[in-house]
């Protein structure tokens, strides 16, 4: 018969099908059935598995490791989090536990109440999630709501893959609408007479960095992170083109410098005649003030006045862009529709799927396909072949 291990016993194992070192740990048994209940990591090397594996086993001999069966939801979600920071970006990060935190108010604030987070991990129930979520309907947008309710749904997912809840309670909680409103409103594409009152209002706006900012997040598809970490280093203006190499976005306490947002993000995109033709402008106007191209090149294309070393805040564009908007008089629009407007103007005319989704550095094309669906729905229903077109004209019989 061969010999259970003990509590604290672990193993590390290379998973062929993940390609992944796997690294468990025995931190109790079940009471009624008696098998072992283990925790588990996924790491990238055999050392990194059996570090963690040394570390949990540590931390559960001296007591600071609860067992599956007793964890809670505010400490399952703490540990996700955890593992987390080493996937995203900060900034994503950031939002991740602003979303966890209007369920399990206890992760931002140890002493707030927090019946919830309090509860057992393996006992909450679909009726848990959905009073959750019905009291944060009555605080919160439905968008909102609906972010938390997918948060929520990954954080017992990572459990229900580790085998250490039996179902996921989240899954079958859906956040609908109340009766009588309609969905929230999605992404915009702004309208041509809009697009051409905005350029012009550009073409006036006091601050030429903000002005310049804006533009390129309307004529080169980039997001308010990508064209803020620009350098005059990234821009080839001879072949009329710019290259992303890095972001900057917002942790909750200041400014940080990233990667972009994936791998497909870096990349290389045209500027278009009319804008290249600002960015020249912009540029002689930093050479006039006695700057040599030399000393421009290291330098950040739209840096603050206050401090050099970093560009202007993000909020100072949204800030411009809502002043520009109301001015003129045009329907709400979000930063982020001024890139949505980008894509959309590609698709409209004509640019396959790849290319769009090349441009706007998506992960991939699904993505892309998944933002525009509405409108490629739109095209797919022009396209209609009369069967009479392809006979072409017939004589009388």
């Amino acid at each position: 018969m061969r010999r259970r291990g003990g509590k604290g016993t672990g193993t590390v194992f290379y998973d062929r099908r993940r390609g992944r070192w796997v690294a468990q740990l025995t931190v109790g048994y079940d009471r009624t059935t008696g098998l072992p209940r283990k925790i588990t990591r996924v790491c990238s090397t055999r050392k990194e598995a059996e570090a963690w594996r040394v570390e949990q086993a540590a931390r559960l001999h001296k007591g600071l490791l609860g067992s599956p069966e007793a964890i809670t939801v505010r400490e399952w979600a703490s540990r996700w989090l955890e593992g987390k920071a080493q996937e995203v970006r900060p900034r994503t990060l950031d939002l991740y536990l602003q979303d966890l935190g209007h369920a399990i108010p206890s992760l931002k604030d140890p002493k707030a109440p927090d019946p919830f987070g309090s509860l057992r991990l393996q006992a909450v129930q679909p009726s848990h999630i959905r009073g959750v979520l019905e009291g944060l309907k009555k605080r919160y947008s439905l968008r909102t709501v609906r972010a938390v309710r997918q948060r929520l749904h990954q954080v017992f997912e990572e459990a229900l893959a580790l085998e250490i809840i039996a179902r996921n309670p989240v899954a079958p909680v859906k956040v609908r609408a109340p009766k009588g409103e309609g969905q929230e409103k999605a992404a915009r594409a702004l309208e041509p007479h809009e697009v051409a009152a905005f350029l012009k209002a550009l073409d006036h706006h006091k601050d030429p960095r903000t002005a310049l900012a804006l533009r390129l997040c309307l004529a080169c598809g980039l997001r308010r992170g990508e064209v803020l970490g620009l350098k005059w280093e990234d821009l080839d203006i001879e072949a009329g083109t710019l290259t992303v190499h890095r972001a900057w976005t917002e942790n909750g306490k200041g400014l940080l410098l990233t990667a972009p947002k994936t791998a497909k993000s870096r990349r290389t995109v045209p500027i278009p005649h009319q804008t290249l033709q600002r960015v020249k402008a912009y540029r002689e106007m930093w050479l006039s003030q006695g700057f040599s191209p030399e000393e421009l090149r290291d330098k950040w294309l739209f840096p603050s006045l206050e401090d050099e070393a970093r560009p202007i805040h993000p909020h100072s564009l949204n800030k411009a862009l809502e002043r520009i908007r109301k001015s003129l008089g045009l329907p709400r629009f979000r930063l982020h529709d001024l890139r949505h407007t980008y894509g959309s103007f590609l698709l409209a005319n004509g640019a396959p799927v790849e290319l769009v989704s090349e441009r706007m550095g998506h992960a991939n094309p699904n993505i892309t396909l998944a933002v525009y669906r509405h409108l490629l729905e739109e095209e797919r229903r022009g396209w209609v072949l009369d069967p009479e077109d392809v006979a072409g004209p017939r004589g009388e019989a």
